[in-house]
């Protein structure tokens, strides 16, 4: 068990940092240009267009399939399979929320699953539509913020 409880935290590691990558640009997209604005008449030029992320699936904020609590932030979608967000929620509280919210849609929790730290945590749900686990995990930024990663996943 204590091997799960080893992968799950390295691997919330792993997507957080992947998370904070996305969002410092750590990636090769060119920042869209500042428009000129006309100084001599009532037209400013129209603002340009943010360029497209190129298909990659990755998506900041917008719609996600995931139930998120209502102060979620810097949110990201990943695909349609992968959300990840900071609230500013304790761990327990973004445990207890899932409980809930999950529960209310016919999911259930393997129990066996949740893995607990005092500043990360791991749940597995099952009863997806798709047929895939809801895999929740959060891991406690110590500014008062909990970073949550939620994927689908054959388990």
């Amino acid at each position: 068990m204590k091997k799960y409880s080893v992968f799950l935290a390295i691997l919330a590691l792993v997507i957080a940092s992947l998370a904070c990558q996305a969002i410092t640009g750590g990636g090769d997209v060119d920042a869209p240009e500042i428009p000129d604005i006309d100084s001599g008449g009532d037209n400013p030029t129209q603002p340009t267009a943010v360029p497209d992320s190129g298909g990659d699936g990755f998506n900041f904020g917008g719609d996600s399939q995931f139930v998120m609590p209502p102060d979620a932030t810097n949110v990201i979608n990943m695909g349609t399979d992968t959300t990840i967000f900071t609230t500013n929620l304790k761990q327990d509280e973004v445990m207890n929320f899932y409980r809930d919210e999950l529960g209310k849609q016919g999911l259930t929790e393997r129990d066996l699953l949740t893995v607990t730290s005092d500043t990360t945590f791991s749940m597995v749900f099952d009863g997806h539509s798709s047929g895939k686990a809801v895999v929740v995990q959060g891991v406690d930024m110590g500014d008062g913020t909990t970073t949550v990663t939620i994927t689908l996943q054959d388990v």
